[in-house]
């Protein structure tokens, strides 16, 4: 029997690859780790599977909800998994599901023929990780219930009440034994679940966070074209509609929306079957060379470039101040690369390239006054490039010297080992003599900013590297900048620590820097060499005892429990007021200090908020600031 054009969904469609075996002993292997990503991968596995029922057409609503106690229910109005005898594992097709690994009917490419998650493995884990699930099925005519317990069924598949409908609905807790902290954060779960809504048109997801009391829905008629708008909001499109090109070629599905703005950043998210590829892959390269080949063409046709000119615009000219979602999907991809996040399939690069590059050059004939747009500013990028590699070129030379001749900037550490140095950027001379007195010279380096810093988000490359106090951040950690120059193995400290006032001024000069970090060095932050110190704000003492308070409310416990009368209270304004062995004790020694590590924890929402604080657009930040502003501690006046 067949409905849409796939197979019925029975014990039948369950195929069965291997047992259940180590998942508890070794949940690093199948979820990442057992911190905060890997908490939260739990219910996005139990989402994917509803996700994969909204591709075959059987699902159109999805729910999340995270209960006051950390329990979390996903449900779906799917087809609801199979309820009937397996006769192959002597028990129903819910358990099966549910207790082993690698069974699904995802292996089935008659059930779906196009899937998401980790591929059959995902339900079982999450079975295996919790300390206790309960699936409630409605199909067949009925309400169908089951308990489990870490992984084991506990009481027998239940035939409940009547019902009509079908769907799905699990609802688990996470176990303590497997994670440290089991508290779910909704800012996290809400970027995830939007961007499966605008991948997926059209369906509604919504999200109750009984903790806060707090409701989301997630639903986008415009898909990612409405993704694209979300993305630019802080940005000024040079063309008002995003560009979009649809095309299905037998299983094989291209979704593509692009709009590009006045901004000097490419920003590309990359999606096969939902599942967002980090690393690209054969999508975005039949993407890229599309786009090239579509605007030299209609250059060469209307001979906007004079041949005397001699001007080659690149790819990357191209891409300048682009916003794109690219999104296909296929049966069965091929997953490549270090964290298995880059699509190999090498027919889809060809494929993306010959639809993409007829959709977009029928654009540039249909709208010649946005394709005009878009040249201009590809043609000020590729001047701008040329400007760029002369200053890159001195960089190089700065970079030849001997970083022990740049007097009254680095103050190097002695040991070679990049593993064992670390690095404090820090601002001006006052701090900076501090924080040299104060160090361990045998693996502290301490680097003082000098001059203004730039904010890079509004600057082009060649602007960047003609900054004097940039170029010699960039010369001191050694990696270079820009795609061809970045060089991450030659990052001479495994520890690149931002250590500014804790003020205002302090706080600006930390956003400028990750700014840079972000936007040109991002793989620093990615490998995990980024962070960020905290000094404290006041010094407590109580006659011969010395404590230190990072907040104020520190402050105010550590007053009341020395004697309020007892104690005199040191407000430190700025690095520079600390003794250097008050900045060593409290900050730099590495037996006492507090180091933040900066993470990327959703590269989409980090770049739209960069783009909020430090880009042109003025409107959003002042949104932000008025619906922030409440959550500001500490503000100097």
């Amino acid at each position: 029997m067949e409905n849409n054009g796939y197979m019925e969904y029975t014990a039948a469609s369950i195929k069965v690859l291997k047992d259940l075996e180590g998942v508890r002993k070794r949940p690093a292997m199948y979820i990442g780790d057992t911190d905060k990503r890997g908490l939260h991968h739990l219910v996005f596995e139990l989402v994917d599977n509803s996700i994969d029922e909204a591709m075959a057409g059987f699902c159109n609503k999805i729910t999340v909800v995270v209960g006051e106690d950390n329990s979390v229910t996903v449900a779906d109005n799917g087809r609801g998994i199979p309820v009937d005898f397996h006769e192959e594992e002597g028990k129903s097709a819910l358990e099966v599901v549910l207790t082993t690994l690698h069974a699904g009917g995802k292996f089935d490419t008659n059930i779906y023929k196009v899937s998401g998650g980790l591929h059959g493995i995902g339900v079982s884990v999450v079975n295996a990780l919790s300390e206790w699930m309960e699936v409630e099925v409605v199909r067949d005519g009925y309400v169908w219930r089951q308990r489990y317990e870490r992984g084991k069924a506990v009481t027998e598949l239940k035939r409940g009440e009547k019902r009509k409908t079908t769907g799905t609905k699990i609802t688990f807790y996470p176990d303590p034994e497997i994670f440290d902290n089991i508290e779910f954060s909704k800012e996290y779960l809400s970027e995830r679940l939007r961007e499966l809504a605008f991948l997926n048109k059209g369906l509604k997801i919504e999200l109750e966070f009984r903790p806060t009391g707090k409701k989301e829905i997630f639903q986008y008629t415009g898909g990612i074209k409405e993704f694209i708008e979300y993305l630019d909001k802080s940005r000024n499109p040079i063309h008002r509609h995003p560009i979009y090109i649809y095309k299905a070629v037998d299983s094989f599905v291209l979704e593509v929306a692009f709009q590009f703005n006045d901004s000097y950043t490419e920003n590309i998210f990359t999606y096969a079957n939902n599942i967002r590829t980090i690393e690209g892959g054969t999508h975005l390269s039949g993407f890229k060379s599309a786009l090239t080949r579509s605007i030299n063409q209609y250059i060469k046709s209307r001979n906007i470039i004079s041949e005397k000119d001699e001007l080659k615009l690149t790819g990357e000219d191209i891409r300048e101040g682009l916003t794109a979602v690219v999104s296909v999907k296929l049966p069965q991809p091929q997953f490549e690369g270090q964290t298995k996040t880059r699509l190999g399939d090498r027919e889809v690069e060809g494929l993306v390239a010959s639809i993409v590059g007829e959709g977009f050059s029928e654009y540039l004939e249909r709208h010649p006054t946005e394709a005009k747009k878009i040249i201009e500013k590809s043609i000020n990028a590729a001047r701008s490039r040329i400007a760029a590699q002369k200053a890159r070129d001195i960089v190089r030379r700065k970079n030849a010297l001997e970083l022990t001749s740049l007097p009254g900037k680095l103050a190097d550490c002695s040991t070679q080992d990049p593993e064992k140095a670390e690095i404090f950027i820090v601002e001006g001379d006052s701090a900076g003599g501090s924080a040299k007195q104060g160090r361990d010279r045998t693996f502290q380096a301490v680097l003082p900013l000098r001059g203004k810093l730039l904010n890079v988000e509004k600057t082009r490359i060649n602007k960047v590297l003609s900054n004097t106090t940039i170029t010699t951040l960039i010369s001191s950690l050694g990696v270079g900048i820009g795609k061809d120059d970045f060089d991450y193995n030659k990052l001479r400290y495994k520890k690149v620590i931002i250590m500014t006032d804790a003020d205002v001024d302090g706080a600006h000069i930390r956003t400028l820097l990750l700014t840079y970090f972000f936007r040109y060095a991002r793989e620093i932050i990615e490998r995990g060499n980024l962070y960020i110190a905290n000094p404290p704000l006041y010094q407590i003492t109580d006659g011969k005892e010395k404590k230190w308070a990072y907040t104020e409310k520190e402050k105010e416990e550590l007053i009341k429990k020395l004697g309020e009368d007892k104690v005199r209270v040191q407000r430190f304004k700025g690095l520079g007021e600390m003794t250097p062995s008050q900045l060593w004790e409290t900050t730099m020694c590495p037996e006492t200090r507090i180091l933040r590590k900066v993470t990327i924890e959703d590269a989409i929402e980090a770049d739209r908020m960069f783009d909020v604080l430090m880009g042109n657009a003025i409107g959003p930040r002042k949104e932000f600031i008025l619906k922030n502003a409440h959550f500001v501690e500490n503000l100097d006046i």
